[in-house]
């Protein structure tokens, strides 16, 4: 068993609501050009409904039975993250090795970065057009990564877990693209697939669950929100 299938259990969680999610919204929906963002990426943090939605997700890891519960987490480097994985880890009242693993930061948008899809369109208009002709899966904007780059690193990365922890069960918190490039390689789709699965946003604070059988990772959850109830 290489790679993801060496793993009993793989956990994946989003991060929280971040305060450039609330941005992006509000900007996106006002037609604007940039989202107005002040921090870099790697430092934008949770905004208060995301460290709600944190510890919810502490709820719902501290209710799964003993032999489903992670027992050991990694985490990307950026903050909304990080912050998650503290908040819900204390609420459920867990002790985990915890490693921050940079593979698992976003996708990098190189010139898109702090733009709205109007921004886009308007500034970079042949990219725009190169991004409906190539589609996500391969179109990388200038500067950034595709999400075939994404699939790459997160290969070196399962790789890596499989040799450092075969048979454990791994708790993830990332990012969306993340969650959704992990479940191609986990469920080995295609590419028309994994961008049917990407037309439903992954929420935040969501877990998505996989379950070792028979030598392979086997679905048993994808951006499951139940534990998000009345949190706003």
């Amino acid at each position: 068993m290489w790679g993801v299938n060496a793993l009993e259990w793989l956990i994946l969680a989003r991060h929280g609501e971040s305060t450039g999610n609330v941005a992006y919204r509000a900007a996106n929906a006002a037609g604007a050009d940039e989202s107005g963002i002040g921090e870099r990426d790697a430092d934008i943090p949770l905004s208060p409904a995301g460290r709600a939605q944190a510890a919810r997700l502490g709820d719902r890891l501290a209710a799964l039975p003993a032999d489903e519960r992670p027992d050991l987490a990694r985490v990307s480097p950026f903050l909304r993250a990080r912050d998650t994985l503290a908040i819900a880890l204390d609420r459920a009242g867990i002790a985990l090795d915890t490693r921050v693993d940079e593979r698992l930061r976003d996708r990098d948008q190189g010139i898109f970065e702090g733009l709205t899809v109007h921004g886009v369109e308007r500034r970079f208009p042949e990219e725009a057009a190169r991004l409906r002709k190539l589609g996500k899966f391969y179109y990388r904007p200038p500067g950034g990564e595709c999400w075939a780059d994404l699939v790459l690193r997160l290969r070196s990365f399962y790789r890596d877990l499989s040799l450092d922890a075969p048979g454990r069960r791994v708790l993830v918190v990332a990012h969306d693209a993340v969650i959704v490039t992990s479940r191609y390689i986990a469920e080995d789709l295609t590419e028309a697939e994994v961008l049917d699965v990407e037309r439903t946003p992954v929420e935040n604070a969501s877990i998505s669950r996989w379950r070792n059988e028979g030598g392979r990772l086997r679905p048993v959850c994808y951006n499951d929100c139940d534990h998000l109830t009345g949190v706003s």
